[in-house]
């Protein structure tokens, strides 16, 4: 009978409700949050979901999330004061996008991040972004066509892009707190940028126009020395990042050939490093990159059943690649910040020697580092035909 009893009670407890239960309908589901600073006061922004309006499949006159600003001497104080203005409570579970401000990015973001890696409401799959020549509560008042939650709009444009394109970078939590802790690398973000009519991009008109008065578009990356942002990369320069990263899946290269030009689609590359120690004592880095690739558009003469054609068009590529693998590195050094890691990689290989060159590295080590750029191409394929229909064209033409 005793026996009976306890297994009856176990049953019981696997039957008991979540203490911690939370109903949606008592939350606020934030989709994106903005920090800036003025003096010594913190201006928090977010960005909330209004459930209706997102889910709804009828047209309403209604936009589908709504802001909320307020300042406060820290974060979690602001957070709190939100609650005078947000008719329920805020929830940072879904947070998607933090948009920290150029300003105060240029200050330092340690602070600004200490409340969000320790609590435990915020996860860490959110992308964070720095809002270039703009506040971000700035960023966070843009309406966008397509996706009704500016949020996800700019989430999918960064998971697209480190797909397709190249200079940006999909930095998380995670990532950016190591590389501020870390002595032999240093953190970047990829900037944010409003293009068009700011002041009327938080209307339904601005979705309604075909194309919208203000769209937001992914910057290129920004280099921070420790915390603080020091300075922005070109378009160029942040390919070149990634290549030496190891970041691409896929991209396009256009070069010049004969009077034309050829685009050369990236379809995966490799990046390997290697430390070398030369006689003076010095390390040396050797960087290989290995792209593979395919013939993606041609506006040249060129015939593509030829080996040496092909050749001479993976020189063209090899030399392009080389000059924006450089140029990435030489404006680093500029900066004097290695966002690379190269002095992590020399701490792996040669913890001895790294112990010599730690205190001093991102200010003298790294800013006269010697390496090498080595950029091998490797076309695969020339696309579904051999010869462009540009071409007999012009021998009708003729």
């Amino acid at each position: 009978m005793l026996k009976k009893i306890v297994f009856i009670m176990m049953v019981f407890s696997l039957l008991t409700g979540c203490w911690s239960r939370k109903e949606l309908t008592d939350l606020a589901i934030v989709s994106a949050m903005g920090i800036d600073k003025v003096d010594e006061q913190y201006i928090l922004t977010v960005q909330v979901i209004n459930p209706g309006d997102i889910a709804g499949k009828t047209l309403t006159t209604r936009v589908a999330v709504s802001t909320y600003k307020v300042t406060g001497k820290s974060i979690i104080e602001a957070i709190r004061k939100l609650t005078k203005n947000a008719p329920r409570k805020l929830y940072f579970a879904h947070l998607r996008l933090l948009v920290i401000g150029e300003k105060l990015a240029r200050e330092g973001i340690s602070n600004s991040l200490e409340l969000i890696s320790r609590d435990h409401e915020f996860r860490t799959d959110f992308y964070i972004l720095v809002a270039q020549d703009h506040p971000s509560s700035a960023i966070l008042n843009v309406l966008t066509p397509i996706e009704k939650n500016p949020a996800n709009k700019v989430f999918n444009t960064i998971e697209v892009s480190l797909k397709n394109w190249a200079p940006t970078a999909g930095v998380k939590l995670d990532e950016l707190i190591n590389n501020l802790t870390a002595t032999g690398t240093n953190p970047v973000l990829t900037g944010i940028i409003i293009k068009g009519n700011e002041h009327i991009s938080g209307d339904l008109d601005n979705v309604e126009e075909i194309p919208s008065s203000a769209t937001l578009t992914l910057g290129n990356i920004c280099i921070f020395k420790k915390d603080q942002l020091i300075g922005w990369l070109d378009q160029e320069e942040s390919k070149g990042y990634n290549y030496i990263k190891d970041n691409i899946e896929s991209t396009v290269a256009v070069v010049d050939w004969k009077g034309g030009k050829i685009s050369i689609e990236i379809l995966n590359s490799t990046t390997k490093h290697n430390v070398k120690i030369t006689n003076s004592g010095k390390p040396k880095i050797i960087i290989d990159v290995q792209p593979e690739a395919q013939i993606a558009e041609v506006q040249g003469d060129i015939d593509l059943t030829k080996e040496e054609e092909i050749l001479e068009v993976e020189k063209l590529v090899n030399a392009r690649g080389n000059m924006v693998v450089t140029r990435a590195i030489q404006r680093a050094q500029e900066y004097k910040s290695d966002v690379f890691g190269l002095g992590e990689l020399i701490h792996r290989k040669h913890p001895k020697l790294w112990k010599t060159l730690e205190k001093t590295w991102h200010d003298e080590g790294f800013t006269d580092l010697d390496y090498e750029v080595n950029f091998h191409t490797t076309i695969r394929r020339v696309g579904t035909t051999n010869d462009s229909f540009l071409n007999e064209m012009e021998d009708t033409n003729k």
